[in-house]
């Protein structure tokens, strides 16, 4: 397939950058084939699903924002791929399925709003002053999304701390590694935001222009 970058994504939707393509890279060495069953959460454009579902995959994809779902089927027809698309919050969405693989690259970034936006572009990135409402959350449901020896995948900064996502995992009753990590430069929403993360502790110089991404595996015993 091509450059995951190349899907169409509308105003609102978020587009494949760094983390997409780094989860993307680790998903490809996840055996996946015809009899796999693959949740997307936070599917945003599809990129993941699609992805999957080119490999031979059973795929779900879920998304509170409707546009999204609508993005995500629409580049899996333009494919030429097969994806199940609904709409929910995380695993609410599918109720009683369990999947062999899960992946998530959610909304991560820290932001000075306790409460994640409803609405607007900010809704794609945006998870509370730790950057971690969604992470902790996906954590915690894991477990019981996945069939034993199952597979989560997921992606985010270390400004939301990676340790904690470990520890989640472990007490979730999940065998749990970091097992790549990329360096990347700060997008317009985190350089905007230089001088109050520092204020929090987040970043040692109010001037870094830089940050580590993460894939963490966990594996339900």
């Amino acid at each position: 397939m091509g450059p995951l970058a190349a899907l169409p994504t509308p105003p609102g939707v978020y587009s494949p950058q760094h983390d997409t393509d780094l989860i993307a890279r680790v998903m490809e060495k996840e055996h996946l084939d015809a009899g796999s069953d693959v949740l997307d959460l936070c599917t945003g454009s599809g990129a993941l699903a699609v992805r999957a579902a080119a490999r031979g995959a059973r795929v779900t994809a879920v998304d509170i924002s409707w546009r999204a779902l609508a993005t995500a089927w629409c580049n899996a027809l333009l494919a030429g791929q097969s994806i199940t698309v609904r709409h929910g919050d995380l695993v609410s969405a599918v109720p009683g399925h369990r999947y062999d693989l899960v992946v998530s690259n959610p909304p991560y970034v820290p932001a000075p709003a306790v409460s994640p936006p409803s609405r607007g572009s900010a809704r794609a990135w945006d998870a509370g002053p730790d950057g971690r409402v969604f992470v902790d959350r996906i954590c915690d449901a894991s477990a019981g999304a996945l069939n034993r020896g199952g597979v989560l995948l997921l992606v985010h900064s270390t400004l939301c701390g990676t340790a904690p996502t470990l520890d989640r995992l472990t007490a979730a009753g999940l065998d749990a590694t970091v097992v790549d990590r990329a360096t990347v430069p700060f997008g317009p929403v985190l350089r905007e935001r230089r001088s109050w993360l520092h204020s929090r502790g987040m970043l040692r110089d109010r001037h870094e222009d830089q940050e580590e991404l993460v894939v963490v595996r966990a594996v339900r015993r």
